[in-house]
């Protein structure tokens, strides 16, 4: 694979990338349905997940930089068995992921048609099209290359700007006008222990996940060594002021009691347009975040697709994995794999429950998954300490202790976001169905992963070529 694609992604195509798949609209309106307590818990999700994992992916991208990332990491701490669970955990994270994340861009997406089109926003049908025509957007742009699919991602991350921007705008005007919406006083900031509070804050650290993904690239980066340090940063800066102010200019416009997490930026952006006398951007705006999501699954599919290759050259998976298209040089029999699965996923979501709990449910099966390879990552950043590092290296300040008790405080958050993920949420209608499926699809998706390795051992090696 290292001699047949091309370097695509320079400093500013790496920042936007990062942005992209860690940074998402969707995040602001589940926290601001929480409150002011909120911006409280960003910041120590910040502190607890984000920091370990900015000081992890810095320092183990500088000490090895093949590609493969989080996958070669595992792999060099422990060994094959986990370095093939941290790929395959990391690459089937996305499988729930992907309708989860769709199913928040046809909800938004109504908003181009007004009042008229809000009877479909619990019309399962609509979802479940719109979730698998956006999986074929991505999957069509991602197998004719990064220099193509990159552009999905690029205007993705800059679709950002414009309704970011206008919320913020609007919330400060609103608070300048009338005053904060939602009370910010002592008592309110403070994080509530009740369970249904309790469950959130996993969805928070959830929300800080994503930085390595462009790491998984690393062969396909101009000048790696300089660029990621740089990179990740510069969007770890623009990640977490933008959460946290997102947050606030919500809660300042609007009672936390009119947001919710499936539509509730674009309810609040509706809100804030009519109260300034311009709701005649609402369709605009619409279309922006809509656009902002499909960037974010575009990433998403380009940094997890290779990693079934890099498994693939370590004969673990089925060969055919690891073809490259013949004309553009992309793993896309990886790609195709993960596109039909993942459309499964958004069928799957819908069974036996509503469209909002359905996409609770995704957004939990996300979470379990997502956290079982950070597990391995920051138990190999405490591991890896024990080897030498070489004069490019970034490591942590205050060097081998401080990386481990950093690897150890991420290991934790990641550990406690599983747990708080398997449990469903109050206002589920069939918790018991939720639960099954959670967990029981996250179990299968484990030992599916057990089962691909061990018979993949058994298999002789075989070279890898294009089709």
């Amino acid at each position: 694979m290292t001699t047949q694609l091309r370097r695509a992604l320079g400093f500013r195509d790496l920042v936007l990338f990062m942005i992209a798949t860690t940074f998402s609209l969707r995040w602001i309106a589940t926290a601001a349905a929480a409150g002011p307590s909120a911006l409280v818990i960003w910041l120590i999700a910040a502190g607890g997940l984000f920091v370990p994992l900015a000081f992890t992916a810095l320092e183990l991208s500088t000490r090895y930089p093949d590609e493969g990332g989080i996958y070669v990491w595992s792999k060099r701490a422990f060994g094959p068995f986990a370095g093939f669970m941290t790929g395959w955990t990391y690459w089937a994270a996305n499988l729930p992921y992907y309708p989860g994340l769709l199913y928040f861009a046809a909800g938004n997406l109504l908003f181009l048609g007004g009042d008229s089109w809000q009877a479909l926003a619990t019309n399962q049908w609509y979802f479940i099209a719109i979730s698998l025509a956006g999986l074929g957007v991505a999957l069509a742009l991602n197998i004719v290359g990064l220099n193509v699919g990159k552009w999905l991602t690029n205007a993705g991350t800059i679709a950002l700007w414009v309704p970011l921007a206008l919320l913020f705008a609007f919330g400060l005007t609103s608070w300048a006008r009338t005053g904060a919406a939602t009370p910010i006083t002592f008592a309110s900031l403070r994080p509530d222990t009740a369970l249904k509070d309790i469950i959130f804050w996993s969805t928070i650290a959830f929300a800080f996940g994503g930085l390595e993904g462009g790491l998984t690239m690393g062969e396909e980066i101009v000048d790696a060594r300089r660029a990621v340090p740089r990179a990740i940063l510069t969007a770890g800066v623009y990640i977490a002021f933008f959460y946290i102010a997102g947050t606030l200019c919500v809660l300042l416009a609007l009672p936390k009691e009119q947001v919710s997490g499936l539509q509730g930026v674009m309810q609040a952006i509706q809100t804030m347009s009519r109260q300034a006398g311009v709701p005649w951007l609402v369709p605009f705006l619409a279309a922006l975040v809509t656009l902002n999501a499909l960037g974010g699954l575009g990433g998403w599919f380009a940094a997890t697709a290779r990693l079934p290759f890099v498994a693939g050259l370590d004969r673990f998976l089925p060969p055919v994995f690891g073809q490259l298209h013949p004309r553009w040089g992309t793993p896309y029999v990886a790609m195709l794999v993960q596109g039909v699965i993942a459309a499964a996923f958004a069928l799957l979501g819908q069974a036996g429950t509503s469209v909002r709990g359905a996409y609770d449910v995704l957004v939990s099966m996300g979470v379990i998954t997502y956290f079982i390879p950070y597990l391995f990552m920051f138990a190999a950043m405490i591991r890896l300490q024990r080897e030498p590092a070489g004069p490019d290296v970034i490591r942590v300040p205050g060097g081998a202790p401080a990386a481990r008790v950093l690897g150890a405080l991420g290991f934790l958050v990641s550990a406690a976001s599983i747990v708080l993920a398997c449990i469903p949420a109050p206002d589920e209608q069939h918790p018991t169905i939720a639960v099954v499926k959670v967990i029981g699809s996250s179990i299968a998706l484990v030992l599916v992963g057990v089962a691909i390795y061990f018979a993949g051992r058994q298999t002789p090696a075989r070279e890898l070529r294009p089709a």
